[in-house]
């Protein structure tokens, strides 16, 4: 028997390499005008561990949503350009041309993580999150050996 698998969005996880913290584990991509359009619409808020990553994208809107979000604005390279901590509902948020993407996560986010412009973020999906913190743990333990 076939089992048709449900149409699950694919979920990402977001790191501050600069402050090595977790921004979040489960971010969704809106990369397709009908994701970007609809956003957070239709939501009651976002949990700890969710966000939208809208790609591409210059600048959001909150017209419609119902809660208050952080934003954080990426250059090709995940270098964040732009943050904005609880921003509002039924507002549009600036333009910033050197950015690819936008961040969508729950208030306090920013905060919490310590984020800051010119921070690099790591997207990825988890197995490539674990890889990554495992290379990463492999390189401190040589540095304190040798150091």
């Amino acid at each position: 028997m076939i089992v048709a698998k449900k149409n699950v969005p694919e979920r990402y996880c977001v790191f501050n390499k600069t402050r090595e913290s977790f921004l979040s584990l489960g971010v969704v991509v809106a990369d397709t005008h009908l994701s970007r359009l609809k956003g957070l619409l239709g939501r009651l808020r976002l949990k700890s561990d969710e966000g939208i990553w809208v790609v591409p994208s210059q600048g959001v809107h909150t017209i419609g949503v119902r809660f208050a979000i952080d934003l954080i604005y990426l250059d090709p390279n995940h270098r964040i350009v732009h943050v904005m901590e609880s921003f509002g509902t039924f507002r549009i948020g600036p333009i910033r041309m050197q950015c690819s993407s936008v961040l969508e996560l729950p208030t306090r986010t920013i905060y919490s993580s310590n984020t800051q412009v010119g921070d690099e973020l790591l997207i990825c999906e988890p197995h490539e999150m674990q890889h990554y913190l495992e290379e990463s743990q492999t390189r401190k333990s040589h540095q304190t050996a040798s150091g």
